[in-house]
């Protein structure tokens, strides 16, 4: 039985005050959420702070993003040995803004997320289509190919420590949603396409859905059968919603 797993991904947002309330809103709450692990990754300038607030919960944090690169002269770039230090224990990688707005590859994807695996963290690896690639049938030609740079560089045991995050762009910051059935159709696919090469590692592996979910639709898309909890934006800013969430994994 897969544990439920809710992420929250701050993006460029925050504050040390509104962080703090933030926090100190989910922990007062946190009880409430019964079967689902809890994680939060903020901006890397609030990585100090946040491991102060969440020290000694049952709560995880993370990173948005990391170098591929072990140190030296990468300005504004972040170390996995930071990260480390910083007693995190995910990493998104890949994430559809990181790709799409900074021009990301499938292989510096693949880059990041051995680097990852190699200080021993847990990366969170997003796939995901645009509306075009969708409305033109490619959906799945795009997520096996973004799965496939993994699987190419790192094989599949990698997989067993990590997790996958699918995230349709066109439902990101939009208010959109894939029906929970679409949802579900997508994570199936990458169930099926890991459990070619290994059935217990597919049947193993979290795979979250990632695009405008809210407490209120929550339910509903963790239900399916194939949906292990989500990758949460905007509702993760707010304690109420955040733990909404949580509660239904």
């Amino acid at each position: 039985m897969r544990q439920s797993l809710v992420v929250g991904n701050w993006k460029m947002n925050g504050s040390l005050e509104a962080n703090r309330s933030l926090i100190e809103g989910i922990k007062q709450n946190i009880v409430s959420v019964k079967n689902a692990e809890m994680a939060v990754c903020p901006p890397f300038i609030y990585l100090q702070q946040i491991k102060d607030l969440l020290d000694n919960t049952n709560i995880s944090w993370g990173s948005q993003d990391v170098s591929q690169q072990d140190l030296g002269a990468f300005t504004g770039e972040i170390s996995i040995s930071m990260l480390v230090d910083f007693g995190c224990k995910y990493v998104i990688v890949g994430h559809s803004e990181r790709r799409s707005i900074y021009g990301e590859s499938d292989k510096l994807v693949a880059e990041k997320f051995a680097k990852v695996q190699s200080a021993g963290l847990i990366p969170i690896l997003c796939v995901g289509e645009l509306l075009e690639e969708r409305e033109a049938g490619n959906t799945e030609a795009v997520v096996k190919r973004q799965l496939d740079a993994i699987l190419n560089l790192q094989g599949v045991a990698s997989l067993e420590k990590s997790v996958i995050a699918y995230e349709p762009v066109w439902a990101i910051g939009t208010g959109k949603t894939a029906s929970p059935q679409q949802a579900q159709d997508v994570h199936a696919f990458i169930r099926k396409q890991i459990a070619t090469l290994d059935s217990n590692i597919a049947n193993k592996v979290q795979i979250l859905y990632g695009g405008s979910v809210k407490g209120s639709n929550a339910k509903e898309l963790f239900a399916m059968s194939d949906i292990d909890g989500g990758l949460i934006g905007g509702a993760s800013l707010k304690a109420d919603d955040f733990l909404a969430i949580g509660q239904a994994g």
